[in-house]
């Protein structure tokens, strides 16, 4: 993959220059959800960053107003009750593959969010190095709202914010300002200048080998509980969940009549 343009690709737009590889997801009129073409994309733009021993810093953006919405309802809700495990994990093996690749991978990655985060966009804030964030941001998990669980987002946020904040946002759902996220330790700087914060990153970022990024991150994994099994559990919890029970019913409520779950039970 050419990292210097688009390359064909369809949900991301990609711009290298200076050793840094500037990733936007590029969805606008799905408001930035994830689906599985994205996932693959990302996924080929992190294995020509880690072919190129230029690049040494990944900057994750969204669009203004917003960083990412989680997963595609759309895309979902093609999903069969009785689907194979192989088609139940189209989206959720490659999700928790691409989480575990950004908080492993031997480049720093750093999200620059810019509103609204949702669901299993709050994975790739939490995956991520650093995290830089303007004051209008909202992060929330509003999973259990339809009757899932963000099985696969938990690992890494309890990761990088400990275990009652992140259990209290997936209970409540209620959205975190950009500045609570900061002080809960989700986002590292809130700025109204972003750019100005990423160029200083930048610059301390840039004198550190991209082996001593790998080393330290596989060894900030080793000594913590996240592991092989426990991301094996939030896979197959979650793509349980997706094809059973209240989501199933929920869902379509939504896709096929524009119905939020609570909104179809008042009816």
């Amino acid at each position: 993959m050419d990292l210097s343009g688009h390359g064909g690709l369809q949900t991301l737009r990609v711009d290298a220059a200076d050793g840094v590889v500037t990733v936007t997801l590029y969805r606008p009129e799905a408001r930035n959800s994830i689906n599985a073409v994205l996932l693959e994309e990302l996924h080929a733009v992190l294995d020509a960053v880690e072919a190129d021993a230029r690049q040494q810093l990944i900057v994750l953006k969204g669009q203004p107003g917003t960083f990412c919405t989680g997963m595609d309802f759309d895309e979902v809700s093609t999903l069969r009750p009785d689907a194979t495990a192989a088609e139940q994990e189209v989206l959720t093996r490659p999700y928790m593959r691409l989480l575990r690749r950004m908080a492993t991978m031997s480049r720093v990655i750093i999200s620059h969010v810019d509103g609204e985060v949702l669901a299993g966009g709050v994975g790739f804030v939490a995956a991520s190095d650093l995290v830089v964030a303007t004051p209008r941001s909202r992060f929330s998990l509003s999973e259990v709202l339809w009757g899932l669980m963000p099985a696969m987002v938990i690992p890494y946020l309890i990761r990088r914010v400990g275990y009652q904040p992140a259990y209290r946002m997936a209970l409540t759902t209620q959205p975190v300002s950009a500045e609570a996220a900061l002080a809960m330790n989700l986002v590292d700087e809130v700025s109204d200048s972003p750019e100005a914060a990423l160029r200083r990153l930048k610059a301390r970022l840039s004198r550190v080998q991209p082996a001593t990024v790998g080393n330290l991150k596989r060894y900030f994994r080793q000594v913590w509980v996240l592991s092989d099994e426990v991301e094996e559990l939030a896979v197959s919890e979650i793509s349980r969940l997706m094809v059973h029970g209240d989501f199933q019913k929920n869902l379509r409520d939504f896709v096929e009549h524009q119905l939020l779950p609570w909104e179809a039970k008042d009816r």
